[in-house]
């Protein structure tokens, strides 16, 4: 079996990084163990099945059943890397929530928990839009729907592994194929619209990258179906701004509630007024307090 070490920047905790993966039992895109994830990556043309796993600071990356190039792991090292933001220095967060009344408790139980994200910026701003004013748990029912239908996989064993559907073969549908899996006409619209202007060039992450933070934000919220909290959903996940902050994001919200143990819930402003606190690591804040909402799965 073919295998690479990738270094991590510590600190870093695999475990909590899997608690976080684990979280729905309807995720079709990984596939997990108490130590371990799978997941299917395209390279090129090809699709390679890797598992992860944490080896002394390290993460161990396995090629289970392909044989793959030196170029070929080089760019799964990159993928792997940009996934579960390997290379953060998370010392500067740590030290800045030390000090802060809800982070500190988080911090110190889920020490070394990375921003994990989508190094793709199609599946980034299509599970952004998905998400739009539904529960999450419908959110992740209509996902399996679209990746079952439009997505590529391999069967290896028994188990089904999937990858995101490509913008270049949603583009080429009608709004009402994606109503069939009971996406609203607008998100069905927004999402084709996305998917046809990666596929012709005009959206690129690798363009975008380019451009400073608010640059960034700025060409999101032109898109159409792309508000504030999409805008910065997607630059906080994609694009692994750590300063990026979803003021409006009804999971942080309820996290601060439960994290002060008040009855209702904060305003926008109040949620602002923390974020004073976290400057630079807002996006890194609000992933944390996400983090309070779920248990050790």
């Amino acid at each position: 079996m073919t295998e690479m070490l990738l270094a991590v920047q510590q600190p870093f905790d695999f475990q909590e990084c899997l608690v976080f993966l684990s979280r729905s039992k309807q995720e079709v895109l990984h596939v997990t163990t108490h130590d371990t994830v799978r997941k299917l990556i395209r390279i090129g043309e090809r699709l390679i099945l890797i598992e992860l796993q944490e080896e002394e600071n390290h993460i161990l990356v396995r090629f289970p059943v392909d044989e793959v190039s030196d170029i070929e792991k080089e760019r799964v090292a990159c993928e792997v890397r940009d996934w579960l933001d390997l290379e953060r220095d998370l010392a500067p967060f740590e030290a800045m929530g030390a000090k802060d009344e809800l982070l500190a408790p988080l911090i110190e139980s889920h020490r070394g928990l990375r921003m994990i994200g989508f190094p793709d910026l199609f599946e980034a701003l299509t599970w952004a839009i998905i998400g739009q004013q539904i529960t999450l748990s419908f959110a992740y029912t209509i996902k399996r729907r679209f990746v079952e239908r439009y997505g590529d996989h391999r069967v290896i064993g028994d188990q089904e592994y999937w990858t995101f559907p490509r913008a270049e073969r949603i583009a080429l549908l009608e709004p009402e194929e994606l109503r069939e899996l009971q996406f609203s006409i607008r998100k069905a619209e927004y999402i084709i619209d996305i998917a046809r202007e990666i596929t012709n060039g005009n959206l690129s992450r690798t363009t975008l990258q380019s451009h400073s933070s608010a640059d960034i934000r700025q060409h999101l919220l032109a898109i159409r179906g792309v508000g504030e909290w999409t805008a910065d959903y997607v630059l906080m996940k994609c694009f692994q701004e750590a300063s990026a902050f979803p003021v409006a994001d009804v999971g942080l919200h309820q996290a601060i509630q439960h994290r002060l143990g008040v009855s209702e819930k904060p305003t926008i402003e109040d949620v602002k007024r923390y974020g004073e606190h976290w400057q630079g690591w807002e996006g890194y804040a609000t992933f944390y307090l996400w983090r309070s909402l779920y248990g050790d799965v």
